[in-house]
């Protein structure tokens, strides 16, 4: 018997080889003749399939789970797994179906089939209606995902019966009601998310039972009542965040005892008093959130002492006293948020050498002491703002040695000294502030080797000297402010190279000699102001070619002679030119100009350089009229050759098609037959003078046809002569793709690419689709808009005047590019014409000077384009803020409560306000105050600059962390 075993059982004894072959003999035998288990594994299987295949065809989106069919098993379907239970009897354990895009309900799904599901994962999909109560069924479940979905109604209490639960995941829906009480009995719970719902009332003290809970999450709900001193019982939590609510009362000092806790964020709430003592037991806490809140007294002053902390966010409250010491030994700082508090004490002891942090800001405290030299060894610094305090002494040069730095502002302090000429060395930095300080010395010349340098302010100092020479490397500067100093010298010319789009103020100080022509090269320029120097002779007629301009101040100085003429100057306030020695012109209170007298005194050259300044621009004018003529010349004859080639005149249509593979009749059968000759049911939006259809070709590719009815009028024809006319001869990216249009005897149509997220105004108009659009997607969309009209107003000959820009007239594709659409009713600004025109747009709008001046220009479109950026912003036409909206307002009264962000982010708060600001300039009512398109264009904001992440990192890494570790559990222990 020995011979034929393989030689590891050589020493088992013979007997109880044999009984064990026995044994398997008698297994085997039961098999084949008792197949009982095999058949009713079988049956259940098939049971199991058939819930599932019920379920799938009541989802629209059904085809999706094409593997989902009956002549394949269950197990190898998309998303199911399968296991043989203790009796060897096969069944579904998982139905994982994450993001695949399933529409439907989920009280279709006989729960009640399912008995062995351990895992039900429908994340991310386009899930409606109610959570049934009858999930309650599957009692073995222990982790239900069911977040990103558009789920509404309650939580069914029915749910607390599920006590296996480890993970429940229900964020990002549209839940309402109140957490159930239930849910206290869930005592194995791991995880529990219900962040972005509309939950109310209260948090249910009875959770102070989950002690198992490891992440908490119930941000942004409308959560009220105060925090349950229960929750000190949940010693495993390392996540714990419920910000954005409305949550009130004091902190419990209970939640002290939390010592797992890593990440506790408790912003955007209606809590007050003060940080209780018991925080410094949270000594593996690496991120705390308490911004914005009413929050008050001293901080503990060993807060952070287990020195784990990485990111701290205490802004925007009441706070008093010192910056906690514990602080300086914080080797692991990433992100500081301080400002707008009441802190006080000596800036320098509290903090010391960061090699990770990344950014801090202290500023709109009350801290003193000096600017410590270690700044200089946190190398990783890239923001610095301690603005507004007490701080004194000299800027520590160390500071010039950040190769990270972008920002720095140190303005409003009582600083003294001079600048460090070692700033020169800050190669990234963008945003330069040391303003309103004590600063004496001249202007390193340095300074002009800062490449990046967009903002520089050092404004309201003792600045003496001139201007360097070298500031005309600085070719990204946006903002120059030099005022209040006594700087002296000429202004330099070289100033005039420069991209300022924003600022130019050297007021108040001690400049001579006469203003640099060049400085006229400046086109985009919005506010110069020159006023209290010593400056003499004219203002450059140049000047009047700089548009941009809405404020420009000369006030207190010696200039005289005539105020350039164009419409800005001539509407100006007389304060801007006051306290000169001799100016005139059109402005009101000042004399008018004599011609004879100043020619007579300027002599022959003056006189000649008048006339070459009238003459030019009038040849110049003539110029570009026969160049227009010309263009439109040569494009009618283009239009001519291609009619010959690609349009078509058959049984009384006329096609014509910009695509090269077909000529204007196929085009056109092959849209009638995807429309089945424009049926209903393709249709897809209605307008008022046009339907709009989808049409898929034989190609696959989808079009939007928009059709016109000749039997209604004037007005339709015109509508569809406008379109084609404007869209024929432009491309844009962010400009509706137009492929062709259509003549017959009984209507008219366009085709254009089909865009299928579909119009902004009905987006925005969804619950869903405004949680889907991101601070990053709005921020892009914005900016799409506003460069589709720059490339309208200032790229196209002559420029076109859409006429009714709308959150409706913006096409979003699948990817949320925005396209401007509807140019039913645009109009060229051709020249020497007068565009006066009827009211015409969409009422809340129309800039309001439409209605009493009835004269066209681009500045309609940049109103009209300011209330769609607050729309965005907003979630919705913001008519209700329009009256009282300011800067001064808070983020959060601004922005859509809807969004996915937490405004403790500095970036995005910086990104808000400066959108805002934007806005507001775009929708002043005079409209030679509101910026151009292009120069919105470029001042907004890039989406780039934003954090990918809109949740907190704790809060990312714990969930990372919770999911790995409960899916690892299910596996290898759904069966203990």
């Amino acid at each position: 018997m020995e011979s034929w075993l393989p030689s590891k059982f050589t020493t088992i004894p013979a007997e109880i080889l044999m009984l064990v072959l026995l044994s398997q003999l008698v297994l085997l035998f039961s098999n084949l003749c008792f197949p009982i288990p095999i058949m009713a594994t079988a049956s259940r299987i098939e049971s199991q399939g058939r819930a599932l295949l019920q379920w799938k065809a009541t989802i629209e989106t059904e085809d999706l789970l094409h593997t989902w069919t009956s002549t394949a098993s269950p197990c190898n379907w998309t998303g199911i797994t399968c296991r043989y239970d203790g009796h060897l009897m096969l069944t579904i354990t998982k139905v994982q179906l994450r993001k695949l895009g399933l529409e439907g309900k989920l009280e279709t799904l006989n729960f009640s089939a399912l008995p062995s599901l351990r895992v039900l994962d429908l994340n991310g999909n386009h899930i409606h209606g109610s959570i049934p109560a009858a999930i309650s069924a599957l009692s073995k479940l222990t982790i239900l995902d069911l977040s990103v979905n558009n789920l509404r109604g309650i939580i069914p209490s029915e749910l607390g019966n599920l006590t296996k639960l480890k993970a429940l995941w229900l964020s990002q829906n549209q839940i309402s009601g109140s957490i159930p009480l239930s849910f206290g009995k869930l005592v194995n719970l791991n995880l529990l998310a219900i962040s972005k719902n509309f939950l109310v009332g209260s948090i249910p003290p009875a959770f102070g039972n989950l002690t198992k809970l490891k992440g908490l999450y119930l941000w942004s709900n409308k959560l009220n009542g105060s925090i349950p001193s229960e929750i000190g019982n949940l010693v495993s939590l390392t996540g714990f965040d419920i910000s954005n609510n409305q949550i009130t009362g004091l902190i419990p000092p209970s939640l002290g005892s939390l010592k797992s806790l890593t990440g506790l964020a408790l912003s955007h709430n209606y809590l007050f008093g003060k940080v209780p003592n018991e925080f410094s037991n949270l000594t593996n806490l690496n991120n705390l959130q308490l911004v914005n809140d009413n929050l008050s007294g001293n901080l503990p002053q060993d807060l952070a002492r287990g020195g784990l902390l990485n990111k701290l966010a205490l802004a925007y409250n009441n706070f008093q006293g010192p910056i906690p010491m514990s602080l300086k030994n914080s080797t692991n700082l990433v992100r500081v948020h301080l400002e707008r508090n009441q802190f006080t004490g000596d800036v320098s002891e509290s903090f010391g050498v960061h090699p990770y942090l990344d950014y801090i800001n202290l500023s709109f405290n009350k801290l003193s002491g000096t600017l410590s030299p270690f700044w200089g060894a946190c190398v990783n610094l890239t923001s610095i703002e301690i603005s507004s305090n007490r701080i004194s002494g000299l800027i520590p040069l160390e500071i010039g040695q950040l190769p990270k730095l972008h920002l720095l502002d140190i303005s409003s302090n009582n600083l003294v000294g001079k600048i460090p000429k070692e700033f020169g060395n800050l190669s990234y930095i963008f945003h330069l502030n040391m303003s309103n300080n004590q600063l004496t010395g001249t202007i390193p010349p340095e300074f002009g080797d800062l490449s990046s340098l967009e903002v520089l302010d050092l404004s309201s100092n003792n600045l003496t000297g001139e201007i360097p020479i070298r500031l005309e490397h600085c070719l990204k500067l946006n903002s120059l402010k030099f005022s209040s100093n006594e700087l002296s010298g000429a202004i330099p010319s070289q100033l005039g190279d420069l991209n300022l789009h924003d600022v130019l103020d050297l007021s108040d100080n001690l400049f001579t000699g006469k203003i640099p022509t060049q400085l006229s090269k400046l086109m985009m320029l919005q506010k110069m102001n020159l006023s209290h120097n010593h400056l003499v002779g004219g203002i450059p007629s140049s000047f009047q070619l700089m548009t941009s301009l809405t404020s420009f101040d000369i006030s207190y100085n010696s200039l005289e002679g005539p105020i350039p003429e164009n419409h800005f100057f001539e509407a100006a306030p007389i304060k801007w030119f006051t306290h000169n020695k001799g100016l005139c012109g059109q402005v009101h209170g000042l004399p008018r100009c004599n011609q004879s007298s100043s020619t007579s005194k300027g002599g022959g050259k003056k006189y000649q350089k008048v006339i070459i300044l009238i003459v030019l621009p009038i040849f110049g004018t003539l110029f570009l009229i026969l160049l227009i003529v010309a263009i439109t010349l040569l494009r009618y004859k283009r239009k001519k050759l291609m009619a010959n080639d690609s349009d078509e005149e058959v049984g009384g249509q006329y096609c014509f098609s910009i695509w090269n593979v077909n000529h204007g009749k196929e085009i056109y059968k092959e849209i009638i037959r995807a429309t089945e000759n424009f049926d209903n049911k393709y249709q897809i939006g209605a307008g008022a003078c046009s339907i709009v259809y989808k049409a898929t070709l034989s190609s696959r590719e989808t079009l939007a046809i928009k059709k016109f009815h000749k039997e209604e009028g004037r007005v339709n024809e015109q509508a569809f002569q406008n379109e084609v006319q404007a869209l024929i001869e432009i491309r844009h990216r962010n400009i509706v793709r137009f492929y062709g249009c259509c003549s017959t005897k009984k209507f008219n149509f366009l085709a254009y690419k089909y865009m299928e997220t579909g119009r902004l105004g009905a987006t925005l108009r969804s619950e869903q689709g405004a949680i889907e659009l991101d601070w990053i997607k709005r921020v892009s969309i914005v900016r799409d808009i506003a460069q589709a009209l720059s490339y309208l107003h200032h790229d196209c000959a002559p420029p076109i005047i859409h006429r009714d820009i709308t959150s409706n007239n913006i096409l979003l594709d699948e990817e949320y590019k925005a396209c401007v659409s509807d140019f039913g009713i645009s109009r060229t600004l051709k020249p020497n014409s007068s565009h006066w025109s009827l009211v015409a747009g969409t009422y809340g709008y129309m800039a309001p000077e439409l209605a009493y001046v009835m004269r066209v220009t681009e500045k309609c479109d940049v109103y009209s384009f300011g209330i769609v950026a607050l729309e965005v912003i907003h979630g919705r036409h913001p008519g209700d803020l329009l009256s009282n909206l300011s800067l001064s307002m808070l983020v959060k009264d601004i922005l859509d409560p809807r969004l996915p962000l937490h405004i403790a982010n500095q970036v995005i708060t910086n990104q808000v306000h400066s959108m805002i600001s934007i806005a507001m300039q775009c929708i002043n009512t005079d409209p030679q105050a509101r910026p151009t398109m292009q120069q919105v264009s470029q001042r907004l904001p890039s989406p780039k600059s934003l954090p990918t992440s809109n949740i907190y990192p704790f809060e990312a890494l714990t969930l990372y962390r919770l999911i790995k570790i409960a899916h690892t559990h299910i596996d290898d222990q759904a069966f203990e």
